[in-house]
């Protein structure tokens, strides 16, 4: 029987509403005719750039962990992962439907002739068997090592993520160059060293 003085299943039932927040707002604003001149790369750009805050998110979370002490926060770390997931789905989905409406040759030339279209598909390639191991099922499956090992992928995937936006942007690169900086402090978090100086004693 669930614990009712348990906070997390109260605190997940509005963070999961809250993290939809997002593709609700380019969604109703497409529909609406409110996502400005461009309303097709709005919506593929600003779901892009939700998946990245995801994936930061998810990798907060540990580091967070560490300098709280509050066990707790581990147990959102799946769900922050799988709106990553999500939301780069919708922002892949968006690219192939509508912005090249499926018209696979001109997506495989794009893939071989652009960097950053080359590098955003491998960082949605690593983020696949992320999300289909998420699962305790899956965990129990592969076993805790094997699957500790395979979600280590979710470091190159964040750079390659970073990478891809930064190729992505055409002259200000302000913001990318950001996200960079925060990947980097939080992998620099995952140090050993580094992280038993901010674990905090009991």
């Amino acid at each position: 029987m669930a614990n009712r003085k348990d906070p997390i299943p109260w605190i997940k039932a509005v963070v999961f509403p809250a993290a939809l927040l997002p593709t609700l707002y380019f969604w109703f604003a497409a529909l609406t005719g409110n996502l400005g001149a461009n309303p097709i790369e709005a919506l593929i750009r600003g779901h892009g750039d939700w998946a990245l805050r995801f994936l930061l998110l998810t990798l907060a979370i540990t580091p967070l962990r560490r300098l709280s002490q509050w066990g707790g926060i581990m147990r959102f770390r799946r769900m922050l992962g799988l709106f990553a997931f999500f939301y780069a789905t919708v922002h892949l989905l968006g690219y192939l439907m509508l912005d090249q409406f499926f018209a696979w040759g001109a997506i495989m030339e794009d893939i071989v002739e652009r960097p950053f279209i080359t590098v955003g598909m491998a960082a949605f390639a690593l983020l696949v068997p992320l999300a289909i191991t998420s699962t305790r099922k899956m965990q129990r499956r592969l076993g805790g090592r094997r699957w500790l090992r395979l979600h280590r992928l979710v470091y190159p995937a964040a750079a390659l993520a970073v990478l891809h936006f930064y190729l992505m942007v055409k002259a200000d690169t302000r913001e990318p160059l950001i996200y960079a900086l925060l990947l980097a402090i939080l992998l620099l978090m995952r140090l050993p060293p580094v992280a038993r100086a901010i674990t905090r004693k009991p």
